[in-house]
């Protein structure tokens, strides 16, 4: 089924068996390195995946997958709330989506794919009424000395409001929140060593958790990221509307 198209890239639901396992052979290309073989988990069962193809080709260039939830009671269920003690997120009380193994092909370089992907989730949001998007954002590999610049401008700018705030569970985490309490960031070296993903988010009013878990199995540091669809400044809203009209 089809969410969004634009003159290079379209953006769909997978169909089935083939589609998902296609989707699950990029991510472990992005996520576990080259070579055969499948990201898979208990999750994919609970979720809807989105295929982003090259229109003239066919071929798969990136994808994520997208868990509903009638609202924050239901919280615990979403992969996040493996690694985050989510309880302050229990009373959210409208519709929430979690937004997860967004990844792209590690051969495409093409901003494209990734406003494709943020055209077709504008759709999604608008047609379904959610009111939060969140996730786990990923770093490549498991070193905070490499994004301290990052972790400070965070710690600085884009921390969770108290009321959201979500709390250690994950055995390895880096408390950036409390480490870096003193440091001060090169804002253009973080801005430049920060996912794509993450940045997205943070330009439309995302924030973070205050710290990062350690994740070994996927080689990656991540940070709980959610976004408040009200929040999201006006004019950012209007082009992103625009560009998934």
């Amino acid at each position: 089924m089809g969410i969004f198209t634009s003159r290079r890239y379209e953006a769909r639901y997978a169909s089935d068996v083939r589609d998902l396992e296609a989707a699950q052979r990029l991510r472990h290309q992005a996520f576990r390195g080259t070579g055969e073989g499948r990201d898979a988990d208990a999750f994919d069962d609970h979720c809807r995946h989105v295929l982003i193809e090259d229109r003239s080709s066919g071929a798969l260039v990136g994808c994520f997958r997208l868990m509903s939830l009638a609202d924050g009671r239901v919280v615990g269920q979403s992969y996040s709330a493996q690694f985050y003690d989510l309880s302050a997120l229990s009373g959210y009380g409208r519709p929430m989506a979690e937004l997860g193994r967004f990844c792209v092909d590690p051969r495409i370089h093409d901003a494209d794919v990734l406003r494709v992907a943020w055209a077709a989730l504008t759709r999604v949001v608008d047609a379904e009424g959610v009111s939060m998007l969140f996730g786990c954002t990923s770093f490549r590999g498991t070193h905070a000395e490499i994004y301290l610049d990052v972790f400070a401008l965070l710690k600085e700018r884009h921390l969770a409001p108290k009321r959201w705030l979500p709390r250690v569970k994950a055995p390895a985490v880096f408390r950036f929140g409390q480490k870096l309490a003193s440091r001060r960031p090169d804002a253009g070296a973080a801005l430049k060593a920060m996912p794509p993903l993450l940045r997205s988010y943070l330009a439309m009013g995302g924030w973070v958790s205050d710290h990062a878990v350690v994740d070994r199995d996927l080689d990656t540091l991540h940070v709980f990221t959610g976004l408040e669809i009200g929040a999201i400044p006006p004019a950012r809203a209007r082009l992103l509307r625009g560009a998934a009209g």
